[in-house]
């Protein structure tokens, strides 16, 4: 993985969604209800995290003078106790295809909002106030990395984008290891694999703040 790779890009997330949409569409329609190996949502639920994640990301950026003290104030609400808390949520009347549908179009509105925002813009986050490069490349962990999480166990085929997760590594988790293959490296930033030599994360978080 080079030591010092480009900016990650509006272009990086809509790879990243592309490529995670492309494995969801074969998850069994029998699957949405079931809880992924690692989490304790159900699938469903997981995507409507996601939704969420990149919702917020996007609205951040949205107001001409970016709020720095919390998140924009949408209301919230979960499905079940267990269940995250959204602000969006899809109908589940239009199925796993509806889902995934409503989940394009907020990875859109992340893309879009990082495309015409200035990059000198700071907007709050919970892990220190990020800029539109920053958004994008959390926006990125969300798709590849709960998609991960979704498919564990179904026996689809995966294989994020190299560069894409190499991009993400050094601008959210600057003390990773350069010397591995930089998805199992994501993998293993976020408490879900194991690198040789290496302890597993138990705890961890990304950096956002602009460097």
């Amino acid at each position: 993985m080079p030591e010092n790779p480009a900016p990650v890009t509006p272009d990086d997330l809509d790879h990243a969604v592309q490529v995670a949409l492309d494995a969801l569409r074969d998850a069994p329609a029998d699957a949405w209800d079931g809880d992924p190996a690692s989490l304790d949502w159900t699938r469903w639920e997981t995507v409507e995290h996601m939704c969420n994640a990149l919702t917020l990301y996007a609205v951040q950026l949205g107001p001409k003078k970016s709020p720095m003290d919390g998140n924009v104030p949408f209301a919230r609400a979960s499905r079940r106790p267990q269940a995250p808390s959204t602000i969006v949520r899809a109908d589940p009347a239009a199925g796993p295809g509806g889902l995934l549908q409503v989940l394009e179009s907020c990875a859109a509105l992340t893309v879009a909002m990082a495309r015409v925002t200035p990059p000198d813009v700071r907007a709050y986050h919970v892990y220190g106030p990020s800029d539109p490069e920053g958004f994008v490349a959390m926006g990125v962990v969300e798709m590849l990395v709960h998609t991960h999480d979704l498919i564990e166990g179904l026996g689809i085929p995966y294989a994020p984008p190299t560069g894409v997760c190499a991009r993400v590594l050094h601008r959210l988790f600057p003390d990773a290891p350069v010397d591995e293959p930089p998805w199992q490296t994501l993998l293993w930033a976020t408490g879900r694999a194991d690198l040789p030599g290496r302890p597993r994360v138990t705890e961890w978080r990304w950096e956002g703040t602009p460097r």
